[in-house]
């Protein structure tokens, strides 16, 4: 991406270490599901009509209910809910 053309609208491009394949797995997939789940097969009268439909998909839907893979196929206030367990640390008998 042109970075000129980024910061004049605001955009802030993220990298993290060359080939690092995470980085991009995780939205690889959030904008396929977006199409997928409907919020583009719809047309808006305008942009602040569709950034608000989109929006409220994501809020009300994405992140409320819709099962992630990444959390062990949870939604994420499930996840979130989960009580993490600290169990203890094994250590081998080398170290």
């Amino acid at each position: 991406m042109n970075t000129s053309l980024a910061e004049q609208h605001h955009v802030v491009c993220r990298m993290s270490r060359k080939g690092n394949r995470w980085d991009i797995s995780v939205m690889g997939r959030f904008f396929p599901n977006l199409k997928m789940e409907g919020a583009w097969q719809s047309q808006y009268p305008n942009h602040n009509e569709a950034r608000r439909v989109i929006n409220q998909h994501i809020v009300g839907i994405y992140n409320a209910v819709r099962l992630h893979s990444t959390l062990g196929y949870a939604s994420p206030p499930a996840y979130e809910a989960k009580p993490t367990v600290i169990g203890p640390i094994c250590l081998s008998e080398i170290t």
